[in-house]
């Protein structure tokens, strides 16, 4: 990832310069072209903080009613005790009663486990929100009770890392969900390193939280007890094999999977500009509608059961936004397009995301016509201080790489 120094304090304050309003609104969408392999060696630049605070101020402007949908709903719960359970049974049939079955083993842990395995990393999703009971101790039960599964201790080590990705996201070096840059160079834009990259992409997103090298909190550590606990249990009732089915469904899941597929559709670009994006496929039905992402991110105190009704009610704001319907056709566009990689993404140093963030207000319907006419020379502005980023970053990427 290149270095926070390709935008110093000034080039924010001069990007910005008279600049009162930010000249995003009313959709949030940057002024930036995406990074194209082959033409840049980094992740292309923002000038601006983070679109999605803003866009729900601006959204509840034109529909308060959406304030209404927040809350929690505890379906998620009978969900996680169906699904652990599930899991659990298939662990006990392979590890004590098919066990000789191994190619079959390997297939169900993928089509199901896997499956299963994706379910829950949702479920964590929904609990770091405190979306699944009325506490957040309740909520921390729930991920403690969904990770049994997942052999890692995984569920309050996600809800912390996740927060920081909604507060932060795309900042460099606080952004857990931003690819390294070792990664960048390392699997560049071959098709068989993205292939393998993404085989690998549940560990590599554990990895980047281990490489922030912070201490672990109070609940990371009951985590690993709970989960080292239910680790030895599991290895008494279902053997070792049972064990096994369980951690291949761990990493097949997270890996090339159809329901792990949403990794890259989030984040990952696809048009100028635009730096999230959702999903509105079938797969929605089974994964607790975590394709809705660009609603998730705009209204996160919104339960998974809800999250469609936000695109019902606000319509202007998310119908003319790039959208996937296919995590099948995401995951072979990644790997054989020569159009995305690793660095296809949009970040900001620390400092243009906290003075955007801090002096740059949204403005009220009323003012929207008073700005339009001047909103084209500030884009301009911010999109030269950030092609300006985006050449010292690449000019230190290849200098890495000789």
């Amino acid at each position: 990832m290149p270095p926070r120094e390709t935008q110093t304090a000034d080039d924010v304050l001069q990007a910005h310069k008279d600049e009162e309003y930010d000249m995003r609104f009313p959709s949030y969408l940057g002024f930036w072209k995406r990074s194209v392999p082959g033409l840049d060696e980094a992740p292309r630049f923002d000038m601006y903080d983070e679109p999605h605070l803003k866009r729900k101020r601006q959204i509840l402007i034109d529909h308060p009613e959406i304030e209404e949908l927040y809350g929690y709903d505890t379906n998620t719960v009978w969900i996680t005790l169906a699904t652990v359970c599930a899991q659990m049974g298939l662990a006990y049939l392979f590890g004590r009663v098919l066990t000789d079955w191994n190619w079959t083993m390997v297939i169900v842990a993928y089509v199901v486990g896997g499956s299963f395995s994706t379910q829950i990393g949702i479920i964590f999703h929904e609990f770091t929100h405190n979306l699944c009971a009325a506490t957040s101790l309740q909520n921390r039960w729930v991920g403690n009770i969904a990770n049994i599964p997942l052999v890692v201790p995984l569920a309050q080590s996600f809800r912390r890392y996740h927060l920081e990705h909604h507060t932060y996201q795309g900042v460099y070096g606080y952004d857990p969900d931003l690819p390294l840059e070792w990664e960048i160079r390392l699997i560049g834009n071959d098709p068989l390193k993205k292939f393998f990259w993404l085989i690998i992409y549940g560990v590599m997103y554990i990895g980047r939280g281990l490489a922030q090298q912070k201490q672990l909190s109070r609940w990371e550590l009951y985590n690993w007890a709970w989960t080292l606990g239910c680790d030895v249990l599991v290895y008494k009732v279902c053997g070792a094999r049972g064990l096994l089915y369980l951690a291949v469904s761990v990493l097949l899941g997270f890996g090339l999977h159809p329901g792990a597929a949403h990794f890259i559709q989030e984040h990952y670009t696809f048009r100028d500009g635009q730096e999230t994006y959702s999903y509105y496929g079938s797969g929605n039905f089974f994964w607790l509608n975590i394709g809705y992402h660009n609603e998730h991110h705009d209204f996160p105190l919104v339960p998974w059961t809800k999250l469609p009704e936000i695109k019902r009610l606000a319509p202007e704001y998310y119908d003319h936004l790039a959208y996937h319907t296919s995590w099948c056709a995401v995951l072979y566009m990644f790997v054989m397009s020569s159009l995305l990689a690793p660095q296809s993404r949009v970040v900001r140093t620390l400092d243009a995301h906290r003075y955007a963030r801090k002096n740059l207000k949204v403005p009220s319907s009323s003012q929207f016509a008073a700005l339009a006419p001047v909103k084209s020379k500030f884009a301009d502005r911010v999109k030269k201080a950030a092609d300006l980023a985006m050449q010292k970053a690449r000019a230190r990427l290849i200098s890495a790489a000789e």
